[in-house]
C-alpha cells in the first residue's frame, strides 16, 4: 500500500552521480526546491571509473559547464592531485585540460557542496515507479512504498537499471562493485511506452600500490604551472599535494595469456549482449581485434593521496580474475603485483534518445527529464553536461520560461546533445574535438567568452564574476586593435626575434603580423622594452588568459574567419523552425527511411533535420521547398 509523504518538491533527481550532481545544484541554485534520491549517500559523485576529469574534449565539457555556474570544475580543482594540459603540442582548438583526482576525497567534496544549497535535501532510497497523470509527472515512489509528490523529474542513474556485474563466468547484479542494481524502473518504464536497451561499460583492475616497482617505470608528472578548470578557482590552486603517474607496456607474453581466457569472457562468449564503448575497448578487445599491435600503453594512476590503490588504466577486462592476474604479472614493473580488486564488465539498461527532445525531456512524459548514461553516453563529463542543461530545463519549465538549447555553434554540450537526438547512437557516446565542426571557436579557454551570459542570466554566475569577463572580453578586444594599428621599429624588435630563431625586420612591422609567426609568444614579447609603461599592456601582461587568447586569434585568424562565415549559414539553417506538431508523413517525395526518422525525432528547425540520420541532402532540399511554399 502506497503512502504520501508531505513533503513536496519541484524537482527530483533520481541518482548522485555526476549527472544528478549538475541537475540538483543547478535547479536548486535557480531557487527551485529540490529532492536528489541516492540509493547511498556516502556514494554521492563516486568515480566507478578511472578518478580522473577531463581529457580530449572532454575538459571542453568541463570548462563549459563551469561557464554555465554547475560544479564539476569547482570539485576537481579542490580535489585534483595532478593536472595536465593535453595536446599542447598541436593546435589550441584540441588542448584540453585533464586532472587526476582524490577517489574519496572528490565524492565528499560533491556532497559538501551539495547540501551547502539550501534548497537540496538528499533523501537515501531507490525509486521503483513514477507517479504518472494525463502524460504529466507528479511524483515518485519509493521501493518501500512511499509516494513523494513533485512538479518535474529528472533520471540520471546511471550504469544501475537492470545492472550486471560479469568476471568470466562469475555473474552478478550490481552497477558498481560493491552496491546492488535498480530493478523496477525500467519495467515501469516500458510500461508507461519507452523502448529501453542494453550497452555495456568496463573497469579495469585496481593494484595494490606497495606491489609496483615504480623504479623501472616512465614517471607521468603533472604541468610545472597547472591551469584551473574552474574560474572560482583561487590563488590556492591546487589545493592539494601533487603525484605523477606512470606508464607501462604489455607485451607478447602479456597477449597470449589473454588470448587463453578468450573462450571463457562473457563479451566473446555471447553472455554480455550489450553494446561496449568502440573509443574504450577492453584489453582483450584490444588484443583480438589489433592481433598485429606488439604492445598497448597501460597507465597507472594514484587513486588518492592517502590511497594504496593504482587505477590500471588501458587494461578495462572481464575475462577470469587469475587469467587477468597473470597477465598483469607479465608487464614491466608489474611483475610481483597484487590486485586489490579485478577488472569487470556492466551490462545495463540505456533510454534511446529518439524518445527525448534537445531540452533532455521526454516526449511521452511531460515533466520527465533523462539525463547521463541512460541516454547512451560514456564518462563523467558527458554525464555532467546532460544533468546541467535538463537541471536548467526541468526549472525553466516550472518557471513557465522558455526552454535553454545551446546550438553545436556554442558549445560542446550543444554539439553532445544535437549528437545524441539526431544521431541516436547505438553504442555508449563519447565526445571528441573532431565531432564539433567549429572546434577552432568552441575552445577550451574561451568558454566563459562563448556561454557564460546563460549562467548569468539564469543566476548561475554572480554579477561580479561575470563582470570580470566582461572586462577580460574588453581587454581582449582592446589589445586587438592596438596591435593591429602598432608597427614596431626594426631596432626595438630584432633582437627578440634573433633569439627565438626568426628572421629579423629591415623596416617598421605591423604588430600583428609579427605575432602571427609561429615561433613568436606573445606574452615573451610584451616583456621588450618598447612596450615598458604603456597601461594596455601592463594590463594585458597580468592577465595571460585574455594573452593567450589575442595570441590564438591573430595566429588563426583566417581559419577563425572561415569557421565565423560557416556559423552564420548554420544559423541560418537553424533559424528556419518546424512546428512541433508537423505531419511529415503527408509528404510522399520524401524517402521512407526520411519520413520515419523525421516522425520520430520531430526536428526544431530545418538544420537540425539535416543533421538527422538517414535523411539526405535531397530530402532536406523537398522540406525546405516545401516549408517555405
Amino acid at each position: 500500500m502506497s503512502k504520501k509523504i508531505d513533503k513536496y518538491y519541484d524537482v527530483i533527481v533520481i541518482g548522485a552521480g555526476h549527472a544528478g550532481i549538475e541537475a540538483a545544484w543547478v535547479s536548486g541554485s535557480m531557487g527551485c526546491s529540490i529532492g536528489i534520491v541516492t540509493m547511498d549517500t556516502n556514494a554521492v559523485g563516486r568515480m566507478s571509473c578511472n578518478p580522473a576529469i577531463g581529457g580530449t574534449a572532454k575538459g571542453h565539457l568541463v570548462k563549459e559547464i563551469d561557464s554555465l555556474g554547475g560544479l564539476m570544475g569547482r570539485i576537481a580543482d579542490r580535489t585534483g592531485i595532478q593536472f595536465r594540459m593535453l595536446n599542447r603540442s598541436k593546435g589550441p582548438a584540441i588542448w584540453s585540460p585533464r586532472s587526476q583526482n582524490d577517489r574519496e576525497l572528490y565524492s565528499i567534496m560533491a556532497k559538501e557542496m551539495l547540501l551547502g544549497c539550501e534548497n537540496i535535501e538528499m533523501i537515501q532510497g531507490t525509486i521503483d515507479e513514477l507517479v504518472i497523470q494525463d502524460e504529466s509527472i507528479k511524483g515518485v515512489v519509493l521501493s518501500e512504498g512511499k509516494i513523494i509528490n513533485c512538479k518535474t523529474v529528472i533520471l540520471s542513474s546511471g550504469t544501475f537499471l537492470n545492472s550486471l556485474m560479469f568476471t568470466g563466468h562469475d555473474t552478478k547484479e550490481g552497477g558498481r562493485y560493491g552496491e546492488k542494481s535498480v530493478k523496477g524502473l525500467t519495467g515501469f518504464l516500458e510500461k508507461q511506452g519507452f523502448i529501453t536497451g542494453r550497452l555495456k561499460t568496463g573497469t579495469p583492475p585496481r593494484l595494490d600500490k606497495n606491489t609496483i616497482d615504480f623504479i623501472t617505470l616512465d614517471e607521468q608528472p603533472g604541468d610545472e604551472e597547472p591551469v584551473p578548470f574552474s574560474m572560482f578557482s583561487n590563488d590556492e590552486f591546487p589545493k592539494q599535494r601533487q603525484v605523477s603517474c606512470f606508464l607501462t607496456y604489455t607485451n607478447a607474453k602479456t597477449h597470449d595469456l589473454l588470448r587463453t581466457g578468450f573462450d571463457e569472457s562473457p563479451m566473446f562468449t555471447g553472455k554480455i549482449k550489450g553494446i561496449g564503448p568502440r573509443y574504450c575497448p577492453s584489453i582483450e578487445d584490444k588484443v583480438f581485434r589489433f592481433a598485429d599491435k606488439l604492445r598497448h600503453q597501460i597507465f597507472l594512476e594514484p587513486e588518492g593521496l592517502e590511497s594504496n590503490v593504482i587505477y590500471m588504466n588501458g587494461f578495462s577486462s572481464s575475462l577470469p580474475a587469475e587469467i587477468q592476474y597473470k597477465a598483469a604479472r607479465t608487464i614491466p614493473g608489474l611483475e610481483n603485483v597484487k590486485f586489490v580488486r579485478p577488472g569487470y564488465a556492466v551490462e545495463y539498461d540505456f533510454f534511446p534518445t529518439t524518445q527525448t527532445k534537445l531540452t533532455l525531456e521526454t516526449k511521452l512524459v511531460e515533466g520527465l527529464y533523462f539525463a547521463g548514461q541512460v541516454n547512451g553516453t560514456s564518462g563523467y563529463e558527458e554525464a555532467a553536461a546532460q544533468g546541467l542543461i535538463a537541471g536548467i530545463n526541468a526549472v525553466l519549465k516550472i518557471k513557465g520560461e522558455e526552454p535553454f538549447i545551446l546550438k553545436r555553434s556554442e558549445a560542446y554540450i550543444g554539439v553532445l546533445i544535437d549528437d545524441l537526438i539526431n544521431k541516436t547512437p547505438d553504442e555508449p557516446y563519447r565526445i571528441f574535438t573532431s565531432c564539433a565542426e567549429y572546434r577552432l571557436l568552441l575552445r577550451q579557454d574561451n568558454a566563459d567568452l562563448r556561454i557564460s551570459r546563460y549562467g548569468n542570466k539564469f543566476g548561475l554566475i554572480p554579477d561580479f564574476t561575470y563582470n570580470n569577463i566582461l572586462l577580460k572580453q574588453e581587454l581582449m578586444t582592446a589589445g586587438l586593435n592596438y596591435f593591429k594599428n602598432t608597427y614596431i621599429p626594426a631596432n626595438k624588435i630584432n633582437a627578440y626575434l634573433q633569439i627565438i630563431d626568426s628572421s629579423e625586420i629591415s623596416q617598421p612591422e605591423n604588430a600583428a603580423q609579427i605575432i602571427k609567426r609561429n615561433e613568436v609568444n606573445l606574452y615573451d614579447m610584451l616583456q621588450l622594452d618598447y612596450f615598458k609603461g604603456n597601461p594596455l599592456v601592463d594590463n594585458l601582461k597580468s592577465n595571460k588568459e585574455a594573452v593567450r587568447q589575442i595570441e590564438i586569434e591573430f595566429k588563426y585568424e583566417g581559419y577563425i574567419k572561415r569557421q565565423n562565415e560557416q556559423i552564420e549559414k548554420f544559423n541560418d539553417t537553424e533559424d528556419e523552425g518546424i512546428p512541433a506538431d508537423f505531419d511529415y508523413l503527408k509528404i510522399k517525395s520524401l524517402s521512407t527511411e526520411a519520413r520515419e526518422k523525421l516522425n520520430k525525432i520531430k526536428p526544431l528547425s530545418l538544420g537540425q533535420a539535416s543533421r538527422i540520420a538517414g535523411v539526405s541532402p535531397s530530402d532536406i532540399s523537398i522540406l525546405s521547398i516545401y516549408m517555405r511554399g
